[in-house]
């Protein structure tokens, strides 16, 4: 989650209200990382802590960054405390420029839910991979779960298509996706790129219920997750349009008749790749 604008719109509560799914989910690619007792993780993108802390359990040491100041401080002030744990606000887009990094490496690298946030930008995408590969322990590996080609198209589709029916232009309007999902070849292409050598990689549709809380549901999500495209507008009438139109289009695409639940079409990216020792 480390392409944003410049406004910090995340917060532990509104994530844990919209998107408390995400850690609970990450049951896959946490056994894929197999965390050992002397193992030293870097967590990209770790939000507000609650796998970076999970992970501690069973590791020397994790490193927790993310781009987002409330995310890290929440992250600080339920687990701050803990021996082996640290916490950096760090754009991951310039891990190059990074000074608090773990200076012997680390032997593992690991995200979830936030590579498609932090390689948005053409430009930047082969230093992130580049740095990742860099800082990895001869031996290392790099672990990540992100959203894959097709991840959540039905709200990306009305959400772009929502912002031009408020007079944005198309390009401008697909400009304001903060999103990158990549397919399996291009993923592979640019992680062998910069050194990685696959490992495992799989892409798996994986609907997903929406929260049911208060402030929750689709349209708490397009509010957190969406917030880019709102921002893309001059007024807030437009913005509340917007997510009046994006969620009334969702209402039966995503709802299941026999309970009123709400899913959205969830496409996961998991990849297991290695630096050669």
């Amino acid at each position: 989650m480390a392409e944003r604008p410049a406004k910090d719109y995340w917060t532990h509560e509104a994530y844990s209200t919209s998107a408390s799914f995400v850690p609970e989910l990450a049951t896959t690619i946490l056994q894929w990382l197999d965390p050992q007792r002397d193992d030293i993780v870097l967590d990209l993108g770790c939000g507000d802590g609650v796998l970076t802390a999970k992970l501690k359990e069973s590791c020397a040491s994790v490193t927790g960054v993310d781009a987002s100041a409330n995310l890290i401080t929440a992250a600080k002030k339920t687990y701050g405390s803990r021996a082996g744990l640290s916490w950096h606000v760090q754009d991951c887009r310039y891990l190059d420029r990074w000074i608090n990094f773990q200076e012997e490496g680390y032997t593992k690298v690991f995200s979830n839910a936030a590579l498609h946030w932090i390689l948005r930008d053409p430009t930047t995408r082969e230093p992130v991979l580049k740095s990742i590969f860099d800082i990895l322990k001869p031996g290392g590996m790099f672990v990540f779960e992100m959203g894959g080609k097709g991840n959540v198209a039905e709200v990306h589709a009305a959400l772009i298509a929502a912002v031009v029916h408020q007079g944005i232009p198309l390009e401008d309007a697909r400009e304001l996706s903060p999103w990158f999902f990549p397919s399996e070849g291009l993923m592979k292409q640019m992680l062998e790129q910069v050194g990685f050598k696959i490992q495992r990689m799989e892409l798996e549709y994986r609907p997903t219920k929406l929260t049911m809380e208060k402030d929750g549901g689709i349209e708490g999500w397009v509010r957190l997750m969406g917030a880019s495209f709102l921002n893309g507008l001059d007024s807030s009438a437009k913005r509340e349009a917007v997510v009046r139109e994006v969620c009334e289009v969702l209402r039966t695409v995503i709802s299941h008749e026999e309970d009123g639940s709400r899913y959205l079409g969830y496409v996961r990216l998991r990849v297991l790749a290695t630096k050669a020792v």
